[in-house]
């Protein structure tokens, strides 16, 4: 069988209504992103090895924000990841405003190693 390519889209916001502050909106944002990034390096392995067999861990997350941020809207959050290889991954993404604007991008390294 054929393996997916290594991207992944989701559609995020909060749950309910946030403060005005844009600063809480970005550090929603940026705890929010740490969520699909590595596990969009393993998706083409998943015929060798299953999500529940491996430990991820970040090495390092960078994150860069192009305009204004409403996390009680939905974002699209777009990851790929161009590279994985010696139990490590690179993911990067870009997140976009329910009217289509870039928002923010992201970009991550991270360890990817079997359990046990």
């Amino acid at each position: 069988p054929e393996a997916y390519p290594p991207q992944y889209r989701v559609w995020i916001k909060v749950n309910g209504e946030m403060p005005d502050d844009p600063k809480i909106h970005q550090a929603v944002l940026a705890y929010a992103s740490d969520y699909h990034l590595l596990t969009t390096a393993v998706v083409p392995h998943l015929q060798q090895v299953r999500y529940q067999d491996l430990m991820l861990t970040s090495l390092d997350h960078a994150m860069w924000f192009h305009g204004e941020i409403c996390m009680d809207e939905w974002q699209l959050f777009a990851i790929d990841s161009p590279w994985a290889g010696g139990a490590r991954g690179f993911t990067r993404g870009s997140v976009f405003s329910q009217d289509g604007r870039l928002v923010a991008s992201v970009a991550q390294e991270g360890l990817m190693r079997r359990r046990g």
